[in-house]
């Protein structure tokens, strides 16, 4: 396993090594202090497992460092590391597994390792619907949104499919678990693929724009922004 750390402070590197070999003696990471070191590092084969990221890096932007190692890597996983809340949300929407506050303690660096492993392991929840005659099933991972067409629900996935079911939202929204958002009359949402939120509405991981309910807008974001923090909470 290879584990990257990225921190531009070699003391907070050196206390990052004690804690996560207060977890497991056994393990090592390769400690950079700039994202461009990061990145050149891995090209090299077998990819990163898992990088620590400081967001709060002098002359860059660690969350620009990790969408730029996802693009090159997606098989390794991201963790940031910072000394507040305050991007939690844009930490997720980058695809996040987790988000430790510092100092980072064994404790914390094992919750991280612990999510990372149940991220490969969870139970993969699915929807099963009527199309036309014909009875279908899709994991819910996949689904992007679901919207009212002509008194029907239309459900898109994230392969840019979308087909039309023999029942309306309603019906659906208690088959759906919490990661789905429903931000204006006839729309809903899985918050997995919200990729910007403002004050008006979401921007969607396709490029779709979604407008909010006007007089929902204040509890859609305070909705989406709980669920982002109850998905990087640092207990379980």
């Amino acid at each position: 396993m290879r584990i990257a750390v990225l921190d531009d402070d070699r003391e907070e590197s050196r206390k990052f090594i004690s804690a996560l070999q207060g977890w497991d003696p056994t393990r090592s990471a390769e400690c950079f202090a700039d994202g461009a070191s990061l990145l050149a590092a891995a090209k090299v084969l077998p990819p990163f497992s898992v990088a620590f990221i400081d967001i709060y890096l002098p002359k860059e932007s660690g969350v620009d460092v990790a969408k730029e190692l996802i693009a090159r890597s997606p098989e390794t996983d991201i963790v940031f590391v910072t000394t507040s809340r305050e991007h939690a949300v844009q930490a997720f929407e980058v695809g996040a597994v987790h988000y430790l506050v510092k100092p980072v303690t064994t404790e914390g660096i094992r919750e991280a390792f612990s999510r990372i492993a149940a991220k490969w392991v969870q139970p993969r929840p699915i929807l099963s619907v009527k199309v036309g005659k014909e009875r279908r099933s899709e994991f819910l991972e996949n689904i992007v949104g679901i919207s009212s067409r002509d008194h029907a629900a239309e459900i898109e996935l994230a392969s840019g499919e979308t087909f039309r079911v023999n029942c309306g939202i309603p019906d659906l929204l208690p088959r759906l678990d919490g990661r789905f958002l429903n931000v204006r009359r006839g729309y809903v949402v899985n918050m997995e693929y919200i990729k910007h939120m403002n004050a008006e509405g979401c921007t969607l991981r396709n490029g779709v724009e979604v407008l909010f309910s006007r007089k929902e807008r204040v509890s859609i974001r305070e909705a989406y922004n709980n669920w982002v923090f109850s998905r990087l909470a640092e207990r379980k």
